[in-house]
Order: structure tokens, then sequence, then C-alpha cells
């Protein structure tokens, strides 16, 4: 897809020097098999490692906006307050998602 930046996420964040975001979308594969059928043999970045790496790039005050199957997101640790939950039913075999909202007070 045409986009300014084709890195891997961890590595985006690692080497941004431009100014915070306000919100960062956060839906990474959340298990090995599926980050190697989604990404053709290749492994995500590590999940703990990438939640490390955002509160660096984001705004006081911002949010980060996490899909997946659980809701183990980025956590008081991290100056995280989780204001919002909802889950996404697929139907048939395919697992729910489900989406946290949690903003950032440093």
């Amino acid at each position: 897809m045409p986009a300014a930046y084709h890195l891997d996420a961890l590595q985006f964040l690692l080497s941004w020097n431009g100014g915070r975001f306000n919100t960062i979308l956060l839906d990474p594969p959340y298990a090995y098999r599926k980050s190697m059928e989604l990404y053709k043999g290749m492994v995500c970045s590590p999940f703990r490692q990438l939640k490390d790496a955002i509160p660096r790039v984001l705004v006081p005050g911002g949010l980060v906006i996490t899909f997946g199957y659980h809701s183990v997101v980025m956590g008081k640790s991290r100056d995280f307050k989780l204001e919002k939950i909802a889950l996404f039913s697929h139907g048939g075999a395919i697992h729910d998602t489900i989406a946290a909202v949690e903003r950032y007070r440093p």
C-alpha cells in the first residue's frame, strides 16, 4: 500500500524523531501462528517491546486503542488508564475481537 513508511512497528517507534501522536491504533497479530500466516513467515515484533516503546511517542492525555483476543493492554504500569472496552463478535469459528481504549496519564 502507498505509505510514507514501510517499517516494522517496533522499528518505526524506536526510530521516530517527529512530533508526538495524539492516538495510536495497536492491532498486532497476537499469536505466533497468526504472525506466520499474516506476514508470510515473518515473525512480528514482540508485543511487550512494542507497548514499552509507545509512551515515548504519545502526547500526555493521548489514546492507545488496542485490538486483539484479550484485554491485557498498555496497563497502569505504563501510566495508562482504561476508559472503554468493546467486544466485536465475528460469528462462527472466528474469535471475538476485544478493543480497549486507554489514555496516557504520565
